[in-house]
Formats: structure tokens, sequence, C-alpha cells
């Protein structure tokens, strides 16, 4: 079980992923301004006050909460020289015979394609499986994402197939791409289609 009183704290060689704080939000949404042409193929719709500080609140608080709960854990991307580079979400962890999890990740166009993300990726599944007792963390990605299918790959997660309708994408219901990480993983390596 992982301690849900203290703030996780997860240190890779070049970051630290923790909790969003409200002292997070200009260096936030500077870099989602900045990225917003590169992010919108791969994300919801904004909603119309997505880059206010009030919605950025409720973030923060949704952070603190979900962690309390132990249903999700939400963590900024925080290079060693305090700049924001991303965030990754592990969400909807559920308990008992399943111990599993997905996770959801984005990061800022200037940051993309350095090894930031899969560095994040590879601590966070670390953390689950070791700290927070998971066996099983899922993901999902539009199929023709070959950055987000490559880093995935990357960090050890096994194409499992496709899901369709999956998510609301840019606006419109999308088919994705389903892969997944085992802690005990004793798959050879999987056909991706």
């Amino acid at each position: 079980m992982f301690n849900r009183r203290r703030p996780p704290r997860l240190e890779t060689e070049r970051m630290v992923l923790r909790l969003p704080v409200h002292a997070d939000f200009e260096a936030w949404a500077a870099l989602r301004v900045h990225s917003r042409d590169f992010l919108t193929p791969w994300e919801p719709v904004w909603a119309p006050d997505h880059l206010s500080k009030k919605s950025f609140t409720n973030r923060v608080y949704w952070a603190q909460r979900a962690n309390r709960n132990g249903n999700a854990l939400p963590l900024f991307l925080i290079r060693n020289d305090d700049v924001l580079l991303g965030a990754i979400t592990l969400d909807n962890i559920r308990r008992g015979p399943a111990q599993s999890a997905t996770i959801g990740y984005w990061i800022g166009e200037p940051h993309a394609r350095q090894g930031y993300m899969r560095e994040a990726i590879a601590g966070l599944v670390g953390h689950a499986f070791s700290v927070m007792d998971l066996s099983r963390i899922e993901a999902a990605c539009l199929p023709e994402n070959a950055a987000s299918r490559g880093v995935l790959e990357k960090a050890g997660f096994k194409y499992e197939g496709v899901a369709q309708s999956y998510l609301q994408i840019n606006g419109r219901w999308r088919n994705h791409v389903l892969y997944a990480n085992l802690r005990h993983d004793r798959r050879g390596k999987t056909e991706v289609r």
C-alpha cells in the first residue's frame, strides 16, 4: 500500500514528478497556450475556461482529493531546473482482484521527443508496481499517434487491440489502440497492427 497522507514525490534522472500546486498556474497556462496546436489533435476539446485560474485551482484540489482517496495520482513533470514539462496521471485505480490503473499524459511542445515522457512513464510505472502494488497499467492512444505509441512501446507496454469509439478527441469519438504493462509480464513481443 502507499501512503496517501504525504504527497508523492517521484524522482527520475532529470525530473521530479509531483502533485500540481497553486504556484504552478502561470507556468502551466503558458505551456498549454504555447502547445495548443501541438496538443489539440490528441486531446478532448478544451472547455471555454480551460486556461482560467479558477479552472486550474479546481485541478489542484481534484489532484489532492484524488491522491488522498487513492483513485488517481495526477503528477506534473518538473525538470531539475524547475521547468514544467507536462503531466502524467495514473487514473481509474482499481483495487481488489484487478489491481490495475490507466495512464494518461501530455508534454509541452518545446519538450517533446527528448525522452522526458519515457522517463516519466518508467518512473510512474515503477512506483505503481513496487509501492502501490498494482499489477496492470493500461494506456490508450490514437492509432496515428506514432510518438505516443513509440513511447509506450519503449516503456515496456505491449499492444493489446483496438477499442471502438473509446474517447472523444478533438470533438469526435475516436477508436484507440490499447496497450498494457504487466508487473509480471511473461508475454512475448506482440504484433502491432
